[in-house]
């Protein structure tokens, strides 16, 4: 159904938004206004969140950035023929995928571009400020869905780094922060996208392992932009498990002696995450949820392999090796098959609808709250499910509470 006039208009801006994920993002949101399919995975559409304020789904508006110019409708039909997305769908909802595809952008580098870190970012800067004043917009959230990226040399997982451009202050401007100081990082096109949103206003999202604001040259930017932020990678398939099952080993007093994992993927993120560098970005997530639930980090790798006739559909199998009482030894095994973009384009409409709400009600800095979807969460906060769950339910409550206020 088509938005109330009275309701305010809000940008969803998807970093790699002729991806999978994002068409699958775009095409649901179009599919579930319309009343064609259920809101199946979407937490914000379940009574958790009933009178929170969260923007209604027929507000949302989409535009993004983006290297390759396959246009929307292209893209969803590919996705029907790998059986991500439900046959006749791209047809019934063609109008909402023009329209989106219409607000993507170039995005960058691509190669051969010669623009410097600060031409690009004023360039992306002016794109969304751009979509947000053509489509009359209250607000808009920027997403990061764009494939994984190496993290770069210098630049811890978790924490900003403390190489020299940590310590550059707010007045030094912008262009400071995203020239490299002397000795430090140059900053990758995940975080070059990420100060475009500061600098546009823009709340911002990234849901995939890139380091995005995690670069120390933002952190200064990030703390004094007055905006709420949320990320990193979020957790869709084999981490979610591990979530659920580091705590319960732990609760049990089950020795966990090994855990190994494997992932089998194609498409996109396959290839990418075929380049050693990205799969170690992407892996650091996965193992540090079972150092934090168990309380140690058990024997055992992660491995990532491309398999590209998988296409968006993914297989994790997990191996864990556990004492029980008397030093019984024991064997548990878990095979997770999924499609990727279904897992995961519920959750960045979540994710967007709850960002955009916290920059509506005045909240800044990072939304630990919303460390239920992802693997790597910003700020401090628990790494079990069920509690990252009374964390997300506290957050819920607390935005109930604001928009009762406004009433």
């Amino acid at each position: 159904m088509p938005a109330s006039l009275s309701e305010p208009r809000v940008g969803v801006w998807l970093i790699g938004a002729r991806g999978s994920v994002a068409t699958t993002v775009i095409a649901g949101c179009a599919a579930v206004t319309a009343g064609l399919h259920a809101p199946t995975g979407m937490v914000t559409e379940t009574d958790l969140f009933a009178d929170c304020g969260l923007p209604a789904l027929p507000s949302l508006v989409f535009g993004g950035h983006d290297t390759v110019d396959c246009p929307l409708p292209k893209r969803a039909e590919a996705l029907v023929a790998g059986g991500v997305l439900p046959h006749g769908l791209p047809s019934a909802i063609t109008a909402e995928l023009e329209a989106a595809d219409r607000e993507i952008r170039p995005g960058g580098p691509a190669p051969g571009d010669t623009r410097e870190p600060t031409e690009l970012v004023d360039a992306f800067t002016t794109d969304i400020r751009d979509f947000a004043r053509r489509c009359g917009l209250a607000r808009a959230v920027v997403v990061n869905v764009a494939s994984t990226e190496p993290t770069p040399v210098g630049i811890a997982s978790r924490e900003h780094a403390p190489t020299e451009t940590a310590s550059l202050e707010c007045g030094h401007g912008w262009a400071a922060s995203v020239a490299p100081a002397r000795g430090g990082t140059a900053l990758p096109p995940s975080s070059l996208y990420a100060a475009a949103a500061l600098r546009a206003g823009c709340p911002y999202v990234n849901f995939t392992p890139s380091t995005g604001l995690h670069h120390p040259a933002l952190a200064s930017l990030a703390e004094s932009s007055g905006l709420p932020y949320a990320g990193r990678d979020g957790k869709t398939g084999q981490t979610l498990l591990r979530s659920v099952l580091g705590p319960m080993f732990a609760q049990r007093a089950l020795a966990v002696r090994a855990w190994s994992g494997t992932n089998l993927l194609g498409g996109g993120d396959g290839a990418a995450l075929a380049d050693p560098a990205a799969a170690a970005a992407k892996n650091a997530g996965k193992e540090r949820v079972l150092a934090d639930t168990l309380g140690t980090a058990p024997e055992g790798e992660t491995h990532i392999d491309d398999v590209p006739v998988l296409g968006d559909w993914k297989t994790a199998w997990d191996h864990i090796a556990f004492d029980g009482f008397l030093g019984t030894r024991m064997i548990l095994q878990t095979t997770w098959q999924g499609c990727d973009s279904a897992l995961a384009a519920p959750l960045i409409l979540d994710l967007a609808r709850l960002t955009a709400r916290a920059h509506e009600a005045g909240l800044t800095g990072p939304l630990t709250e919303l460390g239920f979807y992802f693997k790597d969460p910003v700020g401090e906060g628990p790494a079990a499910l069920g509690e990252q769950y009374e964390a997300l339910a506290g957050f819920a409550a607390r935005l109930r509470g604001l928009s009762r206020e406004v009433r």
